[in-house]
């Protein structure tokens, strides 16, 4: 699930879209590169979150970066405006 986008579905940070940039069993850690960033993520439940799967960032060689991550973010918000 690493590099793929996600949505909130609990708490109260509900709809907010993150990146899923590391996972163990139970939680995945999420950055939205602005308030959660690399190098200080969300730890969140599994159950807690909804994968979206037609968005997956590539995880560069030196990891990701919090400008990455908001690009892909605001992309896929744009594209979700036009189509919705």
């Amino acid at each position: 699930m690493t590099g793929m986008l996600a949505e909130s579905r609990a708490g109260h940070d509900r709809k907010k879209l993150y990146v899923i940039i590391g996972e163990d069993n139970e939680y995945v850690y999420l950055a939205d590169g602005e308030k959660r960033t690399v190098n200080g993520p969300k730890k969140k439940n599994k159950k807690h979150i909804q994968v979206i799967k037609r968005v997956r960032m590539e995880q560069p060689a030196g990891g990701y970066s919090d400008l990455e991550i908001k690009k892909t973010i605001k992309m896929y918000q744009e594209e979700a405006n036009v189509k919705g």
